[in-house]
């Protein structure tokens, strides 16, 4: 599990099973990439006519060596990073990609009640998502009321979406969004490709993705959602996406457990701690994949019953899955909103 994604509010790595191989249709040219980026790795499937892959291959590099150079955590010089350790509290002006990820945050962290928060750092800290070992002491109610006092989001950064600046209150807040930049890279690469002429693609990156137009068999692209069991890839369900992005949040390949009590590596910033309810995964088809990854780890965060009424009040397509707390261990329950059945069953 690599670190760049596992920060920020349980956004997990998942397996996504791609159901987009198959012959050549219509003489159509299909054009595959593949390569690391962010502590994953990406793939994509571009499908068009007069391609030239190596060009599109290097336009993707730089268009994701530019989203790390600016959201990068692990990046000590990145856009986030260098806003992080600056102590000051005026505004300052934010890249292009970074004014809408600010933006989206604060939509998502209005709209989620506050549980999708990208101040969460000092409790990351606290929390530590490294081993642990038997005997390791739980962070004090001490010490987490005192890193609570620089976690908030709405109530620490200032974001002027129309200037494209971003403010903070507290000099010691900073921000981590690996909970929402993974998609935005893969909106970021999919932009790259309209630009370049790609008719129908699909890019993923380390789970999260998004689609367009038709996949090789000239059909809808149709995306698997794993069951939430460790050590096993099955699928739960078949999602036909359609021109739209993808993204699962799971706690259930990262956990430890103490006293007798499951510890997610998840963080609610509403309460300092990790979540302890029975929602294991969350699913969600949105407009494109940066609102698709943070509203995964928004719903997750809320589980499924306040999720389930925050999914229907805002339109949101969401699916989750559930540990059955009466029934064997290992068994499921799943329940999806509105907008998710609509999804599964278009007109």
């Amino acid at each position: 599990m690599n670190r760049w994604f596992l920060a920020l509010g349980g956004a997990v790595f998942l397996v996504i099973w791609l159901f987009t191989a198959g012959p050549l249709s219509n003489h159509r040219q299909v054009i595959r990439l593949a390569g690391d980026t962010m502590g994953t790795s990406y793939h994509i499937t571009a499908i068009g006519s007069d391609l030239d892959e190596a060009a599109l291959s290097e336009a993707v590099e730089q268009r994701l060596k530019a989203v790390n150079a600016s959201m990068s955590n692990w990046d000590p010089n990145s856009e986030v990073s260098t806003f992080s350790a600056s102590k000051q509290t005026d505004p300052v002006k934010m890249s292009d990609g970074l004014a809408a990820v600010m933006t989206a945050a604060a939509q998502i962290n209005e709209q989620s009640e506050g549980r999708f928060d990208v101040t969460l750092g000092p409790l990351i800290d606290l929390w530590g998502f490294g081993p642990r070992k038997p005997g390791d002491p739980m962070p004090s109610e001490a010490d987490i009321a005192a890193a609570l006092q620089h976690v908030g989001q709405s109530r620490l950064l200032s974001i002027d979406s129309s200037g494209a600046t971003l403010a903070k209150s507290d000099p010691e807040v900073g921000i981590n969004l690996s909970a929402i930049a993974k998609g935005y890279g893969v909106d970021a690469v999919a932009q790259v490709l309209q630009e370049a002429g790609v008719e129908s693609y699909m890019v993923e990156i380390g789970g999260d993705l998004v689609t367009r137009g038709l996949n090789p068999d000239n059909e809808v692209w149709r995306i698997g959602v794993e069951k939430p069991s460790p050590g096993a890839h099955d699928v739960q369900l078949v999602v036909p996406v359609g021109d739209r992005g993808l993204a699962t949040s799971g706690d259930y390949r990262n956990f430890f457990k103490a006293d007798g009590v499951r510890y997610s590596h998840v963080l609610d910033a509403s309460t300092g701690r990790p979540i302890t309810h029975l929602t294991t995964s969350v699913t969600v088809v949105a407009d494109n994949a940066m609102l698709a990854d943070g509203w995964a780890t928004a719903m997750l965060v809320l589980g499924q019953e306040a999720g389930l009424r925050i999914a229907d009040a805002h339109n949101l397509a969401v699916f989750f899955i559930s540990r059955d707390a009466v029934g064997p261990q290992g068994k499921y329950i799943t329940a999806q909103s509105d907008a998710f059945t609509a999804v599964l069953n278009p007109e």
